[in-house]
């Protein structure tokens, strides 16, 4: 699962690393949570940032308010579920992000949060299927949910599963409406463990309310008896 990831660079950096052109100001997000309106790129508008809600209403599911819930599907089946073939097909899109996060459980009631980045520090993107929908006031609405494969030597010693990661030669190739469903399939794998680093972050990250700088440093691991120490 991946619910929730950053996004802390300037918009010049987003349009210059995705060759697509951003019509409004971007304010840093260091705790992007689901139901919020984020920037996504589709494969129907390649070369723009559009603007979805994160957490998707499936086809069958027409004037429902956006799922807090079904944030994520399994790229395992994507192209099988009812609810999410055709999007796999029709309606796919990239999530640009500089980080995303997880918890590592050690205990019932105790769990300790990590941040995952590239090595570089660098921007790259989730791959992700979008939906549109009718709201119940009428209105139109985007949205987005990203698509999670099994977690590579990095992740899997916090999670069970991870986000698709996309490099640039396989972005081009989901945005791409010409791709092949074998090839499409193809792109959704664990990203290499070598180009990834993980390490533990500031609790401020459990609260969707928080969205500052402090959220992505690096902290302390936590001690033994489940104290943080927020610097250093």
């Amino acid at each position: 699962m991946c619910g929730r990831y950053s996004l802390s660079k300037s918009k010049e950096e987003l349009e210059e690393r995705f060759q697509a052109e951003m019509f409004t100001d971007l304010k840093p997000r260091y705790n992007i949570a689901p139901t919020q309106l984020v920037p996504v790129i589709t494969s129907q508008s390649p070369k723009g940032f559009s603007y979805f809600y994160w957490g998707i209403t499936p086809e069958f599911g027409k004037n429902r308010p956006v799922a807090q819930k079904l944030i994520n599907a399994k790229a395992e089946t994507v192209n099988e579920k009812i609810s999410f073939k055709t999007a796999f097909r029709q309606r796919r899109c990239i999530i640009p992000a500089d980080g995303f996060y997880e918890w590592k459980r050690l205990g019932k009631k105790t769990s300790v949060p990590y941040r995952f980045t590239l090595r570089e520090d660098e921007l790259f993107s989730f791959a992700g299927i979008w939906e549109e929908y009718e709201s119940v006031n009428g209105e139109t609405q985007h949205t987005f949910l990203i698509l999670t494969t099994t977690p590579n030597k990095v992740v899997s010693e916090i999670h069970d599963r991870m986000p698709v990661i996309l490099d640039r030669d396989a972005e081009k190739k989901w945005l791409d409406k010409y791709t092949e469903e074998e090839d499409l399939l193809s792109l959704l794998k664990p990203y290499s463990a070598d180009s990834m680093m993980g390490f533990t972050v500031s609790p401020l990250v459990n609260s969707v309310q928080n969205d500052s700088p402090a959220i992505i440093r690096k902290t302390s691991p936590m001690d033994q008896h489940g104290n943080y120490t927020l610097f250093g």
